[in-house]
């Protein structure tokens, strides 16, 4: 469900919540949003401009995390929309619509897939989305849709065409090498993961992502002794988890 509160400029805060808050939780959401008052409507009358509702913000997402830390578990979104005060308002659709008489809707997603698309042309179809596959990687899908009797779709051919591509690197590092005749036993990417294999530490999580994470010392946290009101300041120790994340962009590691 969704619940409207409005603040002392005429916005609209909508708060998506998977039950009924309680008395005591509506009060602390009032007092996180500047004394805004819960509207008991179900519809809002007006046009509004927010943020499109595919796109969830990084405003929602610090907000949310903040009740959370009030103790208030089942909101999963919290946006603001902005009243509009003109006929023709400035906005940016790529990041923003437009809402009229905004309702329990305003966050629902109800794009269908498109169908699927085969390929039955995998030569004709890279030279026309510009995949550059080469004469090898077209045999190896012309003879994979042979095996498996049916045509390749496109979202299978694009992403070969990615994961095969340089800017990845998958391809090469996690392909099997044969040289001067003989098969390696192991490949660049396991080469590189055998540092870990052999040397776990620390280590918490590795070669996941981008980043990985180790065991910390036991760090300290100032934050507020009440987080729903203002409070004193304290200092509480907790177990830290480091996060090492080296941009290399091209690599796997």
């Amino acid at each position: 469900m969704i619940l409207f509160f409005e603040n002392s400029s005429g916005n609209i805060i909508a708060v998506g919540t998977t039950t009924l808050l309680s008395e005591n939780e509506i009060e602390k959401l009032t007092w996180l949003f500047g004394e805004a008052t819960l509207l008991q409507k179900n519809i809002i009358e007006g046009r509004f401009i927010g943020p499109r509702r595919e796109m969830i913000t990084p405003w929602s997402t610090n907000a949310v995390e903040i009740t959370q830390n009030m103790g208030i578990n089942s909101i999963v979104r919290i946006e603001e929309f902005f009243k509009v005060r003109s006929g023709d308002p400035e906005y940016d659709p790529m990041l923003q619509a437009i809402y009229n008489d905004p309702d329990q809707k305003i966050f629902t997603i109800d794009h269908k897939p498109e169908n699927v698309i085969y390929v039955e042309d995998i030569r004709y179809y890279s030279d026309k989305e510009g995949l550059a596959l080469n004469d090898d990687e077209i045999k190896y899908l012309d003879d994979l849709a042979l095996s498996i009797k049916r045509p390749l779709t496109d979202s299978e051919v694009f992403g070969f065409s990615q994961v095969n591509s340089e800017h990845c690197r998958h391809k090469i590092f996690n392909g099997i090498f044969i040289i001067d005749s003989e098969e390696k036993d192991s490949t660049l990417f396991q080469l590189i993961k055998n540092t870990t294999h052999f040397n776990r530490n620390k280590v918490v999580s590795a070669y996941k992502d981008n980043c990985a994470f180790l065991q910390g010392p036991v760090a300290e946290q100032f934050a507020p002794v009440s987080q729903n009101k203002p409070d004193y300041f304290e200092v509480k120790n907790y177990e830290s988890v480091l996060s090492i994340k080296a941009e290399t962009h091209n690599f796997p590691t």
